[in-house]
């Protein structure tokens, strides 16, 4: 679930100096723009007894997922939904075996649950090796703070202000990620947080030196809003807090600009500044298991919003494999695969990701 960002520093003005303010504006568009796209994405939904199963599919594309590529298509057959894989939309160089894309389904199907639910469409929720699947039925509706933080929540990949989280809030987050099948490992003590951050440095040069990393990446990026928008999907600059650029510039700023040394030290000091890192980690390395670990997480991440907790992903220890059996043994799980790394604390509100529309989803 990484989503990259990349910093223009003050060489970056000079390549961009040439650009006059109007055509720049046009080339880019308008963050007010984008701000009201944003909301429209992300409006409650609609008022009535039950919405119509559009509203609750809309409300499940705001899940988590890798590189913000929405791997995912839903299929309605009567009162049943499924979620399949979208492989069109893999992202084959960091995730070759497709772990993220099933947790991408996984967290999706949560979002869904927990809004039927909420909208008076209770569903039960049956995770098999190939996809999610759905059974709606019909009864009131229930209040779920879950619900309500779904249009909220978002990776906010950014600094956060480094006061601790109450113990009260660490057990409802660790409550909220109990899952069967799932373990989640709260990682609040200073020095082991530091040796974690470390892999995660390690496993960000590792990537960084690989070329095939670096242009899946760029395919992914989406430079200002008018790109972002256009597309639906991708990592928005702005997202991370990132200046927006042309396309036409992006990747070459991107080229003299990004390098593994200010990435490593971006990451470093964002986990510092973090509360903590949560770890969640599948009883079995398997399709079904990821998808499990997909709906915890979305638990997590939901529960933290609805406690005024920001979140971001930092999985390069999962990623890169040769750094999976430092950060098992970190953990107390040798012998296993970690799944996913996320911090979290205290942090800004920063811009919203884009999505799809739902017809663009729909199998």
């Amino acid at each position: 679930m990484n989503r990259r960002a990349f910093l223009i520093g003050a060489g970056g003005a000079a390549v961009l100096a040439g650009s006059g303010a109007v055509a720049w504006r046009s080339s880019i568009g308008s963050m007010a723009d984008y701000d009201a796209y944003a909301r429209r994405l992300r409006a409650p939904l609609a008022a009535q007894p039950q919405p119509q199963v559009r509203e609750l599919i809309r409300y499940a594309t705001l899940a988590a997922n890798s590189h913000n590529t929405q791997p995912w298509r839903f299929r309605v057959e009567g009162n049943a939904m499924d979620l399949m894989p979208d492989y069109g939309r893999r992202t084959s160089v960091v995730d070759p075996d497709d772990h993220h894309l099933f947790v991408s389904l996984g967290c999706a199907a949560e979002n869904l649950a927990i809004a039927a639910a909420a909208a008076g469409r209770p569903g039960e929720v049956e995770v098999t090796p190939s996809g999610v699947r759905v059974l709606l039925s019909t009864a009131p509706g229930r209040p779920d703070p879950l619900f309500d933080a779904i249009p909220k929540r978002q990776s906010t990949r950014a600094d956060y202000d480094g006061r601790p989280v109450s113990a009260a809030d660490l057990a409802m987050l660790e409550r909220a990620a109990a899952m069967p099948g799932v373990r989640v490992i709260l990682v609040t003590e200073r020095a082991r947080i530091g040796r974690i951050r470390d892999l995660v440095v390690a496993g960000n040069h590792a990537q960084m030196a690989d070329p095939a990393f670096l242009r899946e990446l760029k395919h992914w990026l989406r430079f200002n809003p008018r790109s972002a928008a256009a597309t639906g999907d991708g990592l928005f600059s702005a997202v991370s807090g990132n200046p927006v650029l042309p396309t036409v510039l992006g990747g070459p700023a991107l080229d003299l600009f990004f390098t593994a040394q200010g990435e490593g030290d971006r990451y470093a000091r964002q986990i510092d500044s973090s509360a903590g890192l949560a770890i969640f980690v599948g009883e079995r390395a398997d399709r079904e298991h990821w998808m499990r670990v997909g709906r915890a997480c979305q638990r997590f991440a939901l529960t933290a919003t609805s406690l005024g907790l920001k979140h971001a992903f930092v999985n390069q220890p999962v990623e890169v494999a040769g750094l999976r059996g430092a950060l098992a043994a970190l953990i107390g799980e040798p012998g296993r695969r970690p799944d996913l790394v996320m911090r979290f604390g205290h942090g800004p509100t920063l811009p919203f990701s884009p999505r799809r529309p739902v017809d663009a989803v729909l199998a």
